[in-house]
């Protein structure tokens, strides 16, 4: 009765579920807002004026920086380069402060 049976090779490829795919989850994706959008909400709804009920953020929201003050040009890097300009800002400091030593 306790005997092991190699099962057919049918058998195994009817119950191989790693074969399987499932379906993939559908989720809704909801839009993404600009800082214009959050800006616009930020000024509008009290909600965002303080924080917990007690700490007042609206002298914080006053004096927050603009989106287009924010906003920089993407700069390609060039290992190369950086690494010579920061070595050499480096070497003068220390050139510098070697000096000021020896006066």
């Amino acid at each position: 009765a306790d005997i092991p049976v190699i099962p057919d090779l049918e058998e195994i490829q009817e119950e191989d579920l790693a074969m399987q795919v499932a379906a993939p989850p559908s989720v809704q994706v909801n839009r993404v807002l600009t800082y214009h959008d959050l800006d616009k909400d930020l000024m509008k709804y009290a909600a965002f004026q303080t924080l917990d009920g007690e700490v007042d953020l609206k002298l914080l929201t006053k004096v927050l920086a603009p989106e287009h003050e924010l906003r920089e040009d993407d700069v390609n890097w060039d290992w190369d380069h950086l690494f010579t300009e920061v070595s050499s800002e480096l070497v003068t400091e220390w050139d510098l402060g070697q000096s000021e030593r020896e006066d």
